[in-house]
C-alpha cells in the first residue's frame, strides 16, 4: 500500500532545472511526511528535503538550500522536488520517502518506505 515511483530525473547542464516527482500509492498519502534524499556514486546518502501535511513545514539540507523547493499535492499523491540552479555536485540518484510520524524528518533510517531512485546528472 506503500509503492513510490519517482520519476523526471535526466541530464541538464549546470544552471538548469529540473523538476521530480512521487507518486505513492498508498490513499492515505496526507498522513505521510515525504522526503527526499539522494546518494552520489562512491558518496554516502544525503538528505535534501521533506515536506509533512503541516502547512508549510518543510526542511532542506544545506546544500540545496535555496535551490530546490519541495510540495505536494495529496488529491494526485504526489510529491516534487522542484530544483533550480543545478550544480554538477547534484549529479546523485535521487530517492524519495515516505514514514507516518513528524519529526527526526531530515534522517534516513526514520522512513520506512523508499522508492527505486531516479538519476539527476548534471553535466556540460
Amino acid at each position: 500500500q506503500e509503492r513510490l515511483v519517482e520519476s523526471g530525473g535526466g541530464l541538464v547542464q549546470p544552471g538548469g532545472s529540473l523538476r521530480l516527482s512521487c507518486v505513492g500509492s498508498m490513499g492515505t498519502f496526507s498522513d505521510y511526511v515525504m522526503g527526499w534524499f539522494r546518494q552520489a556514486s562512491g558518496k554516502e546518502r544525503e538528505f535534501v528535503a521533506a515536506i509533512s501535511w503541516r502547512r508549510g513545514h518543510t526542511d532542506y539540507g544545506d546544500s540545496v538550500q535555496g535551490r530546490f523547493t519541495t510540495s505536494r499535492d495529496d488529491a494526485k499523491n504526489t510529491v516534487y522536488l522542484q530544483m533550480n540552479n543545478l550544480k554538477s555536485e547534484d549529479t546523485a540518484i535521487y530517492y524519495c520517502a515516505a514514514k507516518r510520524h513528524d519529526y527526526y524528518n531530515t534522517i534516513d533510517q526514520e522512513y520506512n518506505n523508499w522508492g527505486q531512485g531516479t538519476q539527476v546528472t548534471v553535466s556540460s
